[in-house]
């Protein structure tokens, strides 16, 4: 593949990302009260703050009480359940004052059935064969089922004047928020072209960074810094299923070495909203290889995303469309996912795309254990862990069952 023409900002080089569902980080599901949680976070290590949609969710065709944060009735607002402008600015503030970055989500493929434009440009949107708006269809592949997304109802990107106006509610946000970037939902929906010339424009008021939610390796080149690796996540789940091997995780490498440019940013995980309300929680995708899994995912190449709640050992699956707010009584996972993205913040070898040391598998003569270093700027980490449930020795360490080693010098 050609190389991205892009630029990576060098913020971005060392850090990890955060993703952050205000409904339910606190009882209250506001941005004040999330506001308290900024010192822990930095303390955390965390470098990017994701914030999910804050725009104020549609009322037609609503799903549950109080809506999906995916269901934009207004690109340029927040929602009333979650405070006001001033109030995300102010978060916005306190995160930079921490050295902290933030990104928000952005759902351009389809709004609310009561998006303003519904009535102001009905030219914009996505119709069928009787000519009628309709409940956004989404089909992954040709083979699957489709799925009827009914609170939603797609846009139309043949539409040239819908451009611009999607990159002038974009554009409101980094200059009146100072926001540093953009998730970008249902990323390969959307015509790449599209998101090049937003990525372009956007640069011009400040450098941003752009994550897609997408795998493709094209949209890498000119418009987006990381996509999702979720050829990795599907390995981690089959491994601690007892089903994977460390063959596995060498074919993960080679492919994704084989696909993306070798300056491409992959957003590695073992959760996000979307595997925890619809597949699973840590403990019921995981069990008791979560630690050894996500010391795989934040030490191997990539940027390692922590969903809000898994330094509190969330062993649960958060409602979407109601609320449902995170148990913060416990810091069951608090000193690992703090030792895991300090390490991240402050070894070279971990650093993000080409600036990251290489990968160097080692031999363990065992498909149950997997072991490798990472070496930049002089210095090198090394990594062991146990893939199955018992005892064993792996690359000279003695581990318990999916016990794991990191040695940095």
């Amino acid at each position: 593949m050609t190389a991205p023409l892009l630029h990576h900002a060098d913020w971005s080089r060392q850090a990890s990302i955060y993703e952050v569902n205000v409904r339910q980080f606190t009882p209250e599901g506001t941005l004040a009260a999330f506001e308290a949680h900024l010192p822990r976070l930095q303390a955390l290590g965390v470098g990017i703050l994701w914030f999910m949609p804050i725009q104020p969710i549609g009322v037609k065709n609503r799903k549950g009480t109080l809506g999906s944060y995916y269901s934009i009735r207004d690109y340029t607002a927040v929602n009333p359940e979650f405070g006001t402008a001033a109030d995300f600015r102010r978060v916005v503030d306190k995160a930079h004052a921490l050295g902290l970055k933030v990104i928000i989500d952005w759902v351009a493929n389809h709004t609310a059935w009561d998006h303003a434009w519904v009535h102001q440009h009905p030219e914009w949107y996505q119709r069928n064969a009787q000519g009628e708006i309709h409940p956004y269809t989404y089909r992954p592949s040709p083979e699957a089922e489709p799925e009827y997304w009914w609170d939603v109802i797609g846009l139309d990107y043949g539409r040239p004047t819908l451009w611009p106006a999607m990159m002038d509610a974009m554009a409101h946000w980094v200059r009146e928020a100072d926001i540093d970037g953009f998730r970008c939902d249902v990323a390969s929906l959307v015509p790449t072209p599209f998101w090049e010339q937003a990525r372009t424009a956007l640069d011009r008021i400040k450098p941003m960074f752009m994550l897609a939610e997408s795998d493709a390796p094209e949209l890498h080149r000119r418009a987006f810094d990381m996509s999702y690796d979720w050829t990795l996540f599907d390995v981690l789940k089959k491994i601690a299923r007892g089903q994977g091997r460390a063959s596995d995780l060498h074919a993960w490498w080679e492919r994704r070495q084989a696909l993306y440019p070798a300056d491409a940013y992959r957003m590695t995980f073992t959760a996000n909203h979307d595997s925890n309300s619809w597949q699973g929680s840590d403990a019921s995708l995981f069990g008791p290889a979560w630690q050894g899994m996500a010391v795989l995912a934040a030490t191997l190449p990539g940027m390692p995303l922590l969903y809000g709640g898994q330094e509190a050992g969330l062993n649960r699956q958060l409602a979407f469309f109601d609320k449902d707010a995170i148990d913060w009584s416990t810091r069951a996972e608090q000193e690992l996912c703090t030792r895991l993205m300090h390490l991240k913040r402050s070894h070279p070898a971990l650093a993000n795309g080409l600036a990251g040391g290489s990968l160097a598998w080692l031999a363990t003569g065992d498909e149950a254990a997997v072991a490798f270093q990472r070496q930049a700027q002089g210095r090198g980490l090394q990594v062991a862990v146990n893939l199955g449930p018992e005892p064993r020795s792996v690359a000279g360490q003695a581990l318990p069952g999916w016990g794991w080693h990191v040695e940095a010098a």
